[in-house]
């Protein structure tokens, strides 16, 4: 029995701990192990939006697995990431999409085999930092036996793409990630969203769940009457619209909080296209019809002070070929509506 194209199962809490390879044989019917294993491993499913070709990954109460008709792309791998700044103590490049930018608490005792499945962009760094010092230096810049690793101050999500920067010792990551938690860094991304979407900031606090296993905005309050979870603010300005369908928008983050563009957008009825994993209202009659391959979210500017220099820095990266393929496409609708 072939599964229905984008056949959607729900993790209960009977079934955390599963093995996803015995998840899927129980809800395929008691597919064979071996066809199973290959669906994983040719990338034909996801997790909660993230593919994974994991088989013995263990599931987590209230995830959602998706099982694809078509198989997902191939991962990027070092040589799609792009530096655009290196120095001795920080490195700034351009994440693709379809990478983690680090590996979860979890992942951390895997085998270097298996994680060698699906790379991570921390991981892929030290490979592009040696190619780009042997394309500018030549023999000087060859590939040292030991590539030494990067150290994150903070991190964009899988499906994401867009400017990341990396501390390359100890003292640039502690002053970078003081940077980040006191939100004194600059980030600007772009988004393409349902809806025709107004200028304005939003205001929430976000807890871990909203109720429904997944992050959100709480109005909820403790004891003592402080607001339950993190703040989380939003600036939203729209830049370009395509009737009242869809808007070309500009999100620059005051906090930095996990899925806080994703979760903000949806939560106002003008969910990110591709989402698929943060709803809008059901009030709300906007539905994403734009058939978008992946989350269309790019960080487009990152600006911080450098740890070593004190000078402020600030980086721009275009948006990628599928957005502007998006983009293009809704223009020409567009055009072809107004006759």
């Amino acid at each position: 029995m072939k599964p229905a194209p984008g056949t959607v199962h729900h993790v209960t809490a009977a079934e955390r701990g599963q093995t996803l390879a015995a998840f899927l044989r129980a809800k395929l019917g008691n597919a064979s192990w071996g066809r199973v294993q290959k669906m994983v491993r040719s990338r034909h499913v996801m997790i909660h939006g993230n593919i994974c070709t994991d088989v013995a990954r263990r599931l987590k109460d209230g995830e959602v697995v998706k099982v694809l008709e078509v198989a997902a792309a191939a991962p990027p791998k070092a040589d799609d990431v792009r530096i655009v700044h290196l120095d001795d103590h920080v490195v700034v490049v351009e994440k693709p999409t379809g990478i983690t930018t680090t590996r979860h608490t979890e992942e951390l005792s895997w085998p270097a085999r298996r994680r060698q499945v699906q790379p991570t962009l921390d991981e892929m760094v030290p490979e592009a930092i040696a190619r780009f010092q042997a394309a500018r230096y030549g023999a000087r810049g060859k590939k040292p036996r030991r590539l030494p690793p990067v150290r994150a101050v903070h991190r964009i999500d899988r499906e994401t793409s867009g400017l990341v920067v990396f501390a390359r010792n100890v003292p640039a990551e502690r002053i970078l990630a003081e940077q980040f938690r006191a939100h004194t860094t600059h980030r600007r991304y772009l988004a393409i969203c349902v809806g025709r979407v107004g200028a304005g900031s939003i205001r929430t606090h976000l807890v871990r769940d909203r109720g429904d296993g997944r992050r959100g905005s709480s109005t909820d309050v403790d004891p003592s009457g402080n607001a339950v979870g993190k703040h989380a603010v939003t600036h939203v300005q729209p830049v370009e619209h395509f009737g009242d369908a869809y808007t070309l928008v500009e999100c620059r983050l005051e906090t930095g909080r996990t899925h806080q563009i994703r979760i903000h957008m949806a939560e106002t009825g003008h969910v990110v296209c591709g989402e698929r994993v943060y709803s809008p209202p059901r009030k709300t009659s906007a539905r994403d019809e734009s058939a978008a391959p992946r989350v269309m979210l790019h960080a487009a500017e990152l600006g911080f002070v450098h740890p070593e220099t004190g000078e402020e820095l600030r980086f721009e990266s275009p948006l990628p070929a599928d957005m502007q393929k998006l983009l293009k496409q809704l223009r020409s609708s567009r055009e072809a509506a107004r006759g």
